[in-house]
């Protein structure tokens, strides 16, 4: 089963680079590019559109995939092993077509304030507007449901999710800040969950993660530093999204092993995707501590202030790959061990690494850079 999920990642990589390669000379022509000024470090307008590109290599792929999935009725006598993964396929088409829906809108709306910028708390509100629907239709997107039990109904693990998805696409929303960054940790991270998936047997997750990483690797050939072309908001909050749903619809136990015995598993996303959650909340907090709004841009993210201490921006973004990699390196192993003693000595890892990001924060920015 690994090796179609694989071509399924090799056909969004290609489709996602030459997407991105038009795009770069598209862009201009309609006026669709990044100018320079204010805390931009680009000297000319830069084409936006990077967004347009890796939505085209996720969704194309997914969609031809679910039609032959849906139309086409293949003989299984020959190939037997073949009839559950495919009839899976069939039962995961609604959760797979609602998503595609849900990335549709969030991409329409990066563009919309690509191209003229809306307010934040308007972007905010459709995110959730999004993100409820996905919930509250699709029970496999709930995280904690067992609080069900507790006499409120589905509220409780539906704000749950909601706050976690939310979170996710801002935080690699805040992300996009310097090139190759958001793209290449989302890559990194999607990685980790795509080995994390493949061992435990999520087919669905995992063939959905090969055309993730696909297209996110097809537009980092071009946005690595020095960048081509920017993602936007279009690629930023869909990527975001995409990666808090499918970290929901994972089930983070090993086949056979109860969640009595792995409970600690389920903080496996929580692991991988440590230096976004990190890098929101500190920035979050400097602005809020400086009567700011949360979502107004300035240079306090991490890869600022290694930037600021002498570090190249190619540099800078490669330590945050590393650092994100440390700690999806160990989230990929916990599903698989057992014992709370091993699991602890994961976090206590994850913490250790953060402690370090934090230490490289103590200092501050040099005058007129905060």
């Amino acid at each position: 089963m690994l090796l179609p999920i694989l071509a399924l990642g090799a056909i969004s990589f290609v489709i996602s680079w030459l997407a991105t390669a038009a795009m770069i000379r598209i862009a201009p022509r309609l006026g669709f590019v990044d100018k320079p000024g204010g805390r931009k470090t680009h000297a000319n307008p830069k084409p936006l559109g990077g967004g347009v590109a890796m939505f085209i290599g996720f969704a194309l792929p997914m969609l031809v995939g679910l039609a032959v999935v849906r139309f086409y009725h293949p003989d299984f006598s020959h190939w037997q092993w073949v009839e559950p993964y495919w009839t899976g396929g069939k039962q995961q088409s609604g959760l797979a077509l609602a998503l595609l829906g849900a990335m549709l809108i969030m991409h329409v709306l990066g563009l919309i304030d690509d191209h003229k910028a809306l307010g934040p708390y308007l972007k905010l509100l459709v995110q959730l507007a999004v993100t409820v629907t996905l919930v509250v239709l699709f029970k496999e997107l709930r995280v904690l449901t067992a609080l069900d039990k507790l006499g409120l109904g589905i509220w409780p693990s539906v704000v749950l999710t909601v706050l976690w998805i939310t979170a996710i696409t801002n935080a690699f929303n805040f992300l996009d800040n310097m090139d190759g960054l958001s793209a290449g940790v989302a890559a990194v991270c999607a990685i980790a969950f795509f080995i994390t998936t493949a061992s435990i047997s999520q087919w669905f997750v995992a063939a959905t993660l090969a055309l993730l990483i696909g297209s996110l690797l097809g537009f980092l050939f071009w946005n690595f530093p020095p960048a081509k072309i920017f993602m936007g908001d279009s690629g930023s909050l869909l990527i975001g999204l995409v990666l808090g749903v499918l970290t929901v619809r994972t089930t983070y136990l090993a086949p056979g092993q109860n969640f009595g015995a792995g409970w600690y598993a389920v903080f496996a996303p929580v692991i991988v995707l440590a230096l976004p959650l990190y890098d929101l909340v500190v920035v979050s907090i400097i602005r809020l501590s400086r009567g700011k709004s949360p979502f107004q841009g300035d240079t306090n993210h991490f890869s600022h202030r290694l930037v600021a201490r002498g570090m190249s921006r190619r540099t800078a973004v490669l330590c945050l790959y590393l650092v994100t990699a440390a700690t999806s390196v160990a989230a990929i192993v916990l599903p698989h061990v057992h014992s709370v003693f091993a699991a602890m000595l994961i976090f206590a890892q994850t913490i250790l690494v953060l402690g370090l990001v934090a230490l490289l924060e103590q200092h501050p920015l040099p005058a007129g850079q905060q």
